[in-house]
């Protein structure tokens, strides 16, 4: 499909030099490993020899390689038996992954609910995080450029104009968080905002250790907010994904985890932008309570 139609492209790109990359996505890798070390009792070491993507399945990862896409990575990956071994972790369906694994298992997903099994919640605890929606398009734009199994070629002001049409993965945006803030009351369901997280993460660290049923004393918290200071997480190669920058997946130029602070979508959006973003969140908010913690 032509690039002057559609922003996206097949082909290699030049690695992008952008300055922050994939906060929203932070969100999600912060508050893995979060859970991880709660449930695994605080297992530092562990937590350190063994890559975070193997800690966890991530149930749709494999419907992002194509056979285009897989058959591209494994020639670049000929004769290193290593990284072809983690390749066929990757490529294989969530699905079955998740049923070799041993329980507890601790499985990832950025599904709505209405696409995972009406009884999850019956008897398995989800986390569900959301952010305010013009930090995940800035957040969303980067992550398409750092991963080459997008490869976005377009500007940010051609990505805005998809997300707020739905037409990027894991869409309709207010649809999937509006699914999960309408089971927040569920005992199983912990709805958390990545402001949250960012602004008080003690707290929240204690919200979601009292979620599990995990006692944590004030030491441990302690210890445990260090570990998952930003400075600190960014520095953990253990979450960093390097596995699949190995694999020739991510961008030689740029690093996983690059920016963890909230508003930076005030960089990206010029005066009409900000009208149009306005009036998409408005609209969508209309009919439900839930308000982000940084636009209020």
């Amino acid at each position: 499909m032509s690039s002057n139609k559609f922003p996206y492209d097949i082909h290699p790109i030049e690695e992008s030099e952008t300055q922050e990359v994939n906060k929203n996505f932070l969100g999600t890798t912060w508050t893995q490993e979060l859970v991880w070390l709660l449930a695994s009792d605080l297992d530092y070491s562990k937590a350190a020899a063994i890559p975070l993507q193997a800690r966890y399945t991530f149930l749709e990862f494999s419907m992002y390689l194509s056979k285009e896409i897989l058959n591209a990575v494994k020639n670049e990956n000929a004769g290193k038996e290593d990284q072809l071994k983690i390749l066929d972790i990757l490529s294989a369906p969530g699905s079955q992954l998740a049923a070799q694994m041993s329980s507890p298992r601790f499985l990832k997903t950025h599904l709505p609910m209405s696409l995972l099994p009406p009884t999850l919640l019956d008897s398995t605890k989800v986390l569900y995080v959301a952010r305010n929606p013009l930090d995940v398009a800035v957040s969303y734009y980067h992550l398409n450029k750092l991963y080459k199994l997008s490869n976005y070629i377009g500007d940010f002001k051609s990505f805005w104009e998809l997300f707020i049409k739905n037409m990027v993965n894991w869409a309709p945006y207010f649809e999937h968080l509006k699914e999960a803030w309408q089971l927040r009351h569920h005992p199983n369901m912990l709805f958390l905002f990545y402001e949250e997280l960012s602004k008080d993460l003690p707290a929240t660290v204690q919200r979601v250790a009292d979620f599990l049923g995990k006692k944590i004393t004030s030491d441990q918290l302690t210890q445990l907010c260090s570990h998952l200071s930003f400075e600190n997480f960014k520095n953990n190669p253990s979450v960093n994904q390097d596995e699949l920058k190995t694999l020739g997946m991510l961008s030689e130029k740029e690093s996983f985890i690059r920016n963890g602070k909230s508003g930076g979508w005030r960089d990206y959006f010029d005066e009409d932008m900000r009208r149009e973003a306005k009036l998409w969140i408005d609209n969508n908010l209309q009919d439900t309570d839930m308000r982000f913690p940084s636009m209020q």
